[in-house]
């Protein structure tokens, strides 16, 4: 299948790519070895996102204390 880059550099994907994904509205992109990388990306709202850290973080049984030591022991001089 063959892509055009347009006069404002932008690519349409081919309909049986973009059949493929049909629920992303985004991509990340990357280039590696002259190869053109499109990963899908589902965004999510900022608040969404750290109420689903907290809630993991409860779950696994981290509390407050353990986050703190853990700052502290990362923030700690290498010798």
């Amino acid at each position: 299948m063959l892509a055009k880059k347009t006069s404002k550099n932008q690519l349409t994907l081919p309909k049986e790519v973009a059949k493929s994904f049909p629920d992303t509205e985004y991509f990340d992109v990357s280039v590696k070895d002259r190869k053109i990388i499109l990963m899908p990306v589902k965004i999510t709202p900022a608040d969404k996102t750290l109420d689903s850290v907290r809630d993991k973080l409860k779950k696994l049984g981290v509390t407050e204390t353990d986050v703190t030591e853990a700052v502290a022991w990362a923030r700690k001089k290498k010798r």
